[in-house]
């Protein structure tokens, strides 16, 4: 191998690690921002533009070289699915979980709130007979905690997840949203 070629290999491997970088970077970002934290999404996105400048005029200062635009591609999509696993793996935000069981069924409300869950329940009618709907705002680390809950007591349940925007409209009951 030759020097120049060594050279052009570690510069495509450095730009494919600056998209992953700055791809990942920006994922955070549209995550807190849509969860309501612009503080931090506003210093994610200065870090996210400066490194994503750097990789650009790494390769747009050699556009004769191709294997710089596979590198840069490989790293965006490289960096889309590495943030979207961090962001997972942060779990920041809240989720509203709701469950619907029909009333016959063991009651799901009585474990959530035994393991210290706020819940709240409502009578409705679904297409079957009478249902109860359990609503509780919890932070995204606590599903699969809840879920379990929900699994054991009533494992027929139909839940469905939903993530969250703060509102801060009132403190009312602020203290009790979450577990």
């Amino acid at each position: 191998m030759t020097p120049d070629t060594t050279s052009l290999l570690l510069a495509a491997a450095g730009i494919f690690a600056l998209r992953v970088l700055d791809v990942s970077i920006g994922t955070l970002r549209i995550a807190f921002l849509v969860r309501g934290r612009r503080a931090i999404a506003g210093g994610l996105s200065f870090f996210e533009s400066l490194v994503w400048l750097t990789a650009a005029a790494q390769v747009i200062t050699s556009l004769d070289a191709p294997v710089k635009f596979v590198a840069y591609a490989a790293g965006y999509a490289t960096g889309t699915v590495l943030g979207v696993s961090i962001e997972r793996w942060i779990g920041a935000g809240d989720t509203l979980l709701r469950v619907v069981t029909p009333v016959g069924s063991p009651p799901v409300e009585t474990p959530l709130r035994d393991a210290g869950y706020y819940v709240t329940s409502l009578n409705a009618q679904g297409r079957d007979g009478d249902v109860r709907v359990l609503f509780t705002v919890l932070s995204r680390r606590k599903v699969p905690a809840a879920l379990r809950i929900v699994r054991q007591a009533s494992p027929n349940a139909y839940v469905t997840l939903e993530a969250t925007t703060p509102a801060r409209a009132s403190s009312i009951g602020a203290s009790h949203v979450r577990k």
